[in-house]
């Protein structure tokens, strides 16, 4: 493999990681408030219906954004609800908002469309384009390095930059502020918080409704910049996999972003290297597109040792009287 294949392949890895960054740090504030939440997946493919429609129909991708994102914490409210304030299953409440959002996206796409369960292809300003950075082509010439700024870090879309930047604001949010010092210890003690005069309810809602949008964002970005338009089931299971990245983080966000990269590179190998002929045995399609999800399983079961998630997590609050 030489170096130009290496950068290529990088390039697709940072493509690839930005959904999953984006929803599995939404689970990471979710989780850490003691709210289980397994319906990232429907989240996310309800913001990117929603986006790529309204992006079709306006001719607006910043509009279609705010749709895929008011869609989004739409869900979470509901997840919210059912968890929080009626203090339902929060597996069951997440299940029913996947299901929900997989119907829901393909009925109404065929209802607005007519296109078989998808939207029209996005084109000019229905899509997010790259981001040229400064100096990028002047610096392109340089070796090594050049190749590295102008074609790995530069020329991304806008919510490339967005999900990593805002994995350092997660970490400073979460362990340098008084609002995340609450989050955290309501994840692990809610009575010890409530105790302390501060709405257990609120903070737990909070956390939700930042879910909300940061699935909303990682929606947006897969039918609007990743890809031209929604098109069924387009998520693919990135929901859980990024629930899978949590868990072998730890909970944690600078080990949730190389969690992300790490299987965003398992994704980028198996669509770069399809029909692999091994001596005379040829690996099929099918295999290498199972890779990254198999590979998820083996790293989980094998290698994230003793995860422990935060202790009130999937139990819902009841205040003493």
């Amino acid at each position: 493999m030489d170096f130009d294949t290496i950068i290529q392949v990088l390039d697709s890895t940072v493509r690839l990681a930005t959904p999953l960054l984006l929803a599995c740090l939404a689970g990471l504030y979710s989780e850490r408030s003691g709210i289980f939440d397994i319906g990232l997946e429907g989240k996310m493919l309800a913001a990117a219906f929603f986006s790529a429609a309204l992006a079709a129909i306006t001719g607006s991708v910043w509009l279609g954004l705010l749709a895929g994102i008011a869609a989004s914490l739409t869900l979470s409210l509901l997840h919210g609800l059912a968890s929080i304030t009626f203090r339902g299953n929060q597996l069951i409440s997440g299940v029913a908002i996947n299901f929900l959002a997989a119907g829901m996206t393909v009925l109404i796409a065929q209802d607005w469309f007519q296109q078989g369960g998808r939207t029209p292809a996005l084109i000019g300003a229905g899509r997010f384009t790259p981001v040229e950075l400064p100096l990028a082509q002047t610096l392109s010439g340089v070796p090594v390095l050049g190749p590295v700024y102008a074609e790995l870090i530069s020329g991304h879309s806008i919510l490339v930059y967005v999900a990593f930047l805002a994995v350092p604001a997660t970490w400073w949010l979460l362990f340098r502020t008084r609002f995340g010092l609450r989050l955290r210890a309501v994840g692990e003690n809610p009575a010890a918080v409530d105790t302390a005069g501060v709405s257990v309810i609120g903070l737990r809602y909070a956390a939700v409704m930042i879910c909300g949008v940061l699935c909303g964002i990682a929606g947006a970005y897969l039918a609007t910049a990743l890809q031209a338009g929604f098109v069924k089931d387009m998520t693919a299971g990135r929901g859980f996999i990024a629930l899978a990245a949590l868990i072998f983080a730890k909970w944690r966000p600078w080990q949730a972003m190389w969690a992300c990269l790490l299987f965003g590179l398992l994704q980028a190998i198996a669509l770069r290297y399809q029909n692999i002929d091994l001596g005379g045995i040829s690996i099929p399609v099918q295999a290498m597109d199972a890779l990254p999800y198999i590979l998820t399983v083996v790293i989980l079961a094998g290698f994230v040792g003793k995860a422990i998630p935060p202790r009130a997590g999937g139990e819902p609050y009841v205040k003493e009287r």
